[in-house]
């Protein structure tokens, strides 16, 4: 195929933040980012043990519930939204 019927394969580019970002991350970070990335977990893990020692979980649990029958309907009908649209079990 001559040059200039190669065809161009596009990709998104990273916006200006996501660039100077990368610039600023180590080579070693660099490597390590991503979906599933071993920092991103190390520091879920961290952030939930930490949350775990300082907060009443059983207060924040009560405190979450519906307020009233109203609320727990409107609730419910925007799970089985969600789960209308989910590619899993329902």
């Amino acid at each position: 195929m001559p040059p200039d019927k190669t065809p161009r394969i596009l990709q998104q580019q990273p916006s200006p933040d996501e660039e100077l970002q990368q610039e600023q991350q180590s080579p070693e970070a660099k490597q390590q980012m991503g979906e599933g990335s071993y920092e991103g977990t190390r520091d879920y893990n961290r952030r939930q043990a930490e949350y775990m020692k300082t907060h009443d979980v059983k207060k924040d649990a009560e405190a979450a519930k519906p307020k009233s029958e109203e609320e727990a309907r409107e609730l419910k009908q925007a799970e089985e939204e969600g789960k209308s649209h989910s590619k899993g079990e329902h």
